[in-house]
């Protein structure tokens, strides 16, 4: 059966066909839909994870007693993740064990622009990267076979132009893979000193046996045309290639760690002059060379962003310049109207506070005109960034800072930090943002939902509950309610205690009934409430106005006008 499918959706269904038992991630774009369409199939029990580490253990988990696994995350997930990856692939499966990460050039939805393909040389754990979505779903089951018959985690990288393209798919049926036979074993599982130095000889055993049959994988070809120039490439790249360069010789790359050494030198034997074409660091090009072969690429792509058919052929082929496409106007991205990180931004710039801020939605309160975001390094990095300024200028600093971050990104790795704060004595404020969902990935559940990923109900973590176990005092408060959460946050960051201060009302999105528009009557055209930054709100040379085809009646906009000229919504 044919089907377009992304490649996020070609690398589910290559696991269901695999015979996949258990899938556990944590959603980060270009990654999530993975797991989301996983879900759609019974046959594999998948589940969201509070981070990417406890997602590989427990992945880690299933495999080690026989099931085939999957765990998925974006390339900053694979930093969190890395402790138990590294050591897995000492260790090695027993059932396979694939991590599916997705890398994002350009940064569309990330703060840096990592590449996996260098984790995995550190990690020593063999890495495919297919280039369409049929290679998501063929990649996707070979890394299962590779897996078992080399006893080693297996890295599937994408990209996410990859992630997000459609392209046909020929789908199969599910393979019947019974659960292998489980047996203790410390020596292979138990990663003491003693152990884990001869299970370091095996990984150097097995790294060289992948290299030698890495020249006869499949998914490494040659593609000969015009031996003038001859390309190596591989995942979403090679598309790029073969559409701007249609007569230069390829070596496209399938596996693209390790690298196929032979296959390599005989190819740039037979070609006149030898580039690698490869997005981000250079991988390719560093390991060619160091087998001793002349090759260029990095020299003309650079380090930076994503490349594309027509960049390539300005840069490789006939250097015809890309045609340039006429010019948009500008569209800055806003919070949703409704949004409850916009009461909650605004509450803290009246009060004049430093923000030491996360990952997520609210983010976008560093950009204007909210203009209140210190910092964004990390998932969970606010709290001990804020512990940290504290220790270092003291507390009366800390009385006009806060730690902003959403309850997906605290349970993520929010909890440790607040523990080090109350025990080492700090008196820090952390804003816990719980709109009830992970909203910047779009709208998966987490521990603190009370739903699982089939959006059934499931135990429900109790915030309150835990931040006073840790030590914390903790308030909760609706920040739509302007008048009294902006006192609560004046008196917790007054006080010389660690406070937790709960911000919950749900994202606007999660609740589709539309309320009362508000509306405006006598407008001053003061601009106070423009100071909050809704996009139903639009200036105008007479006063402002309201577009009720965005308002959703939060009434948020009338608490902030001293004149009371604005009506309706939200009481």
């Amino acid at each position: 059966m044919k089907k377009l499918m992304i490649g996020n959706e070609a690398v589910a269904r290559g696991a269901y066909e695999a015979g996949v038992r258990v899938v556990c991630s944590y959603p980060g774009t270009p990654s999530t839909e993975i797991t989301e369409f996983c879900a759609k199939y019974p046959e594999m029990n998948c589940q969201w994870a509070p981070n990417e580490k406890v997602a590989v253990e427990t992945s880690f988990g299933a495999c080690m007693v026989g099931a085939r696994a999957l765990s998925c995350m974006k390339h900053v997930g694979v930093n969190v993740a890395a402790d138990p990856l590294f050591t897995a692939a000492y260790t090695g499966v027993n059932g396979g064990l694939v991590i599916a990460a997705a890398d994002d050039p350009f940064m569309h939805s990330s703060q840096n622009e990592q590449d996996t393909r260098m984790i995995a040389r550190s990690s020593h754990i063999p890495t495919l990267e297919p280039a369409d979505s049929q290679e998501c779903l063929d990649y996707t089951k070979l890394a299962y076979e590779i897996s078992e018959q080399y006893d080693t985690p297996v890295f599937l990288r994408l990209t996410t132009r990859l992630a997000h393209s459609r392209s046909p798919v020929e789908t199969g049926e599910r393979a019947d893979v019974p659960l292998k036979d489980y047996e203790k074993n410390p020596g292979k599982y138990v990663m003491m000193p003693g152990m884990a130095r001869k299970r370091h000889l095996v990984v150097e055993k097995r790294e060289k046996k992948l290299t030698k049959d890495a020249d006869s994988l499949p998914i490494n070809r040659v593609e000969m045309r015009d031996t003038k120039l001859g390309v190596v490439c591989g995942g979403v790249v090679y598309q790029y290639v073969r559409e701007a360069l249609p007569d230069a010789s390829v070596l496209k790359l399938g596996m693209t760690y390790p690298l196929p050494e032979n296959m390599i030198r005989d190819f740039a034997a037979k070609v006149e002059k030898l580039v690698v074409i490869e997005e981000l660091e250079p991988v390719f090009e560093r390991d060619i060379r160091n087998l001793g072969i002349e090759v260029s690429g990095k020299d003309k792509t650079g380090l930076q962003g994503e490349l594309s058919a027509a960049k390539i052929r300005q840069l490789f082929g006939d250097g015809a310049e890309a045609p340039q496409e006429a010019a948009l106007p500008g569209r800055p991205p806003v919070l949703c109207p409704g949004c409850p990180h916009r009461a909650t931004f605004f509450a803290m710039k009246k009060l004049g506070l430093t923000v030491f801020g996360d990952i997520g939605c609210y983010t976008l309160c560093a950009l204007p005109p909210i203009n209140l975001m210190d910092s964004t390094l990390c998932m969970g990095a606010s709290v001990g960034m804020a512990h940290g300024a504290e220790k270092a200028r003291g507390k009366e600093f800390s009385k006009k800072a806060v730690a902003v971050l959403g309850d997906s990104t605290f349970i993520h790795s929010g909890i440790t930090p607040l523990v080090d704060a109350v025990y080492g004595g700090a008196s820090t404020t952390t804003v816990i943002l719980d709109n009830r969902i992970t909203g910047m990935t779009g709208h998966q559940q987490n521990a603190a939902s009370g739903k699982n990923i089939l959006g059934d109900p499931a135990p429900q973590l109790n915030l309150e509950a835990l931040c006073e176990a840790i030590g914390a005092t903790v308030r909760v408060c609706d920040p739509h309610n302007l008048k009294e959460f902006t006192q609560i946050l004046k008196e917790e960051t007054e006080a010389d205690h660690v406070s937790v201060v709960i911000a919950r009302r749900p994202c606007a999105l999660l609740d589709k009934r539309r309320k009362e528009p508000s509306h405006i009557e006598n407008c001053r055209n003061c601009g106070a409430c423009m100071k909050i930054g809704c996009p139903a709100l639009i200036k105008t040379d007479k006063g402002v106005v309201i577009d009720h085809t965005l308002c959703v009646g939060c009434g948020l906009c009338k608490q902030v006008c001293p004149f009371g000229a604005i009506q309706g919504g939200e009481e």
